[in-house]
């Protein structure tokens, strides 16, 4: 994709974007989805804070040795070649695009706090359809202004919900916990994977900033500061909020509200707080959606320019943004909006995220190979190498807990369409070999025998075999 020719973001925008695109919807709705498991599902957030820590760690890592506008389809690209780089963007667009029509979705949901004929499932798609087109059409702005919206977006959203993660307390009652603990008396072990796997959403976007080194000021430094801020600021939010409306909202409500937190503040502060509330949360998932469409024409472009993706994924605005893209993308995010209709918010949110989660889990497995592959290709001293090993095989590790977390039906249509991946990239591989169409720049050598190619990027010695 062509660099952007407008302003680029510095590193408070890009941490809001880290932010904005972790504590979106999941800070809004997950609790909803966490309540099928019960409130036993503390031990979950505990298990996704340390795998997500573990990925943080990783790209923060890449992010400051080799900052790649693309991210993780820029790193299976160079580190593990062109197969594993298409299944990295074929896997991980496709999850992003279903994942912005859920957090589309929870912001209809805080809506009809204020409009409540969109509790009617088709008027609901109405007011999501119009979200989604709203932020496209924001997106073909340039990146300093998204910058900008998410980091005032991102402040106005979560103070006040910050307020009732912290004041809630003094409404948390420990009976209403322990009555949700285990509501379908699950094993304990069971409970845990699958709120682990579940968490997986609130920590989706810990690679923002890698993914949009692009756009970013000084990348170097900036992506690994963002991603580390980022998921600290978002971990410490997600466990407080979700653990204190366990304590505030009996089991049974929490699990088919559309918006637990205006919920919880309604309960504190009657019709007033509820309404504050609603609307911050509407602010929050705006500035998350922003920057998650982002994220999607980011990915997808970079594949673009290295002929995996059709070419006018690339083709960039005056503003230095992929318009065409964009148009795409919310063209699908409609179609998929319209497939997805369920009778209440709460069930269609929770359906569009499985799907989202178990479909991210193979390019963050391959960025953790990548990293291993081009440590190879540096000096660093052999005790900071383990420690990124180590660091991987905690990552790998929790997306494989990911998978048991989810159902056998979820994972067995995820295989096959990671299946699929195999004679599409087949197909644009025929494609590429039209001499229009610009072969990857970095080259390097791959693994499983696929290939060799030659000399690695900004002077890098191409890596040898692992």
């Amino acid at each position: 994709m062509s660099a952007p020719t407008g302003k680029k973001m510095g590193l408070l925008g890009a941490s809001s974007l880290v932010v904005a695109n972790m504590v979106g919807t999941g800070l809004f709705l997950l609790p909803t989805s966490l309540a099928q498991v019960g409130s036993i599902s503390i031990f979950g957030w505990i298990a996704a804070a340390i795998g997500a820590s573990a990925l943080g760690l990783v790209f923060a890592h890449l992010g400051m040795v080799c900052p790649k506008a693309g991210g993780p389809y820029a790193y299976a690209r160079d580190y593990l070649g062109p197969f594993a780089a298409f299944q990295t963007n074929f896997l991980y667009w496709g999850a992003n695009v279903i994942g912005n029509v859920a957090i589309a979705v929870s912001i209809t949901g805080y809506l009809s706090s204020f409009i409540p004929v969109l509790h009617n499932p088709w008027m609901a798609n109405a007011c999501t359809a119009t979200v989604i087109w709203l932020f496209i059409w924001f997106n073909t702005r340039d990146a300093q202004l998204l910058g900008r919206f998410t980091t005032i977006s991102t402040i106005a959203g979560i103070l006040p919900i910050a307020l009732v993660g912290v004041f809630g307390w003094f409404w948390f009652d420990p009976q209403v916990f322990r009555e949700g603990w285990n509501p379908d008396h699950v094993s304990t072990v069971s409970a845990v994977q699958r709120s682990a796997s579940i968490a997986l959403w609130a920590f989706m976007g810990v690679e923002s900033a890698a993914v949009s080194a692009g756009v970013i000021e000084n990348p170097t430094r900036n992506v690994p500061l963002a991603t580390i801020i980022g998921l600290l600021v978002s971990t410490v939010i997600y466990i407080a909020c979700s653990t204190v409306l366990m304590g505030m909202l009996p089991n049974a409500d929490l699990r088919v509200s559309g918006a637990p937190f205006a919920e919880a503040a309604g309960k504190m502060l009657g019709t007033g707080g509820e309404l504050v509330i609603s609307l911050a949360a509407i602010l929050k998932a705006a500035g998350s959606l922003v920057g998650w469409i982002l994220i999607v024409a980011q990915s997808a472009g970079a594949a673009a320019e290295d002929g995996m993706f059709p070419r006018r994924f690339s083709v960039t605005n005056r503003h230095g943004m992929p318009a065409q893209n964009l148009v795409i993308t919310g063209v699908l995010m409609t179609l998929l909006l319209m497939t997805s209709t369920s009778p209440n918010v709460a069930t269609q949110f929770s359906a569009i995220t499985d799907a989202t989660i178990i479909l991210m889990v193979l390019p963050y497995t391959y960025s953790v190979v990548a990293m291993w592959r081009f440590n190879r290709t540096i000096e660093m001293s052999t005790g900071r190498r383990n420690f990124f090993v180590a660091i991987g095989l905690v990552a790998c590790l929790y997306c494989i807990a990911v998978v048991l977390g989810q159902s056998p039906l979820l994972n067995m249509k995820a295989l096959i369409v990671m299946l699929g991946s195999a004679p599409l990239f087949a197909l644009i591989a025929l494609q590429r070999r039209s001499p229009e169409v610009v072969e990857p720049p970095v080259p390097v050598a791959v693994v499983g025998g696929v290939g060799d190619f030659a000399a690695g990027h900004h002077g890098q010695t191409t890596p040898t075999q692992l």
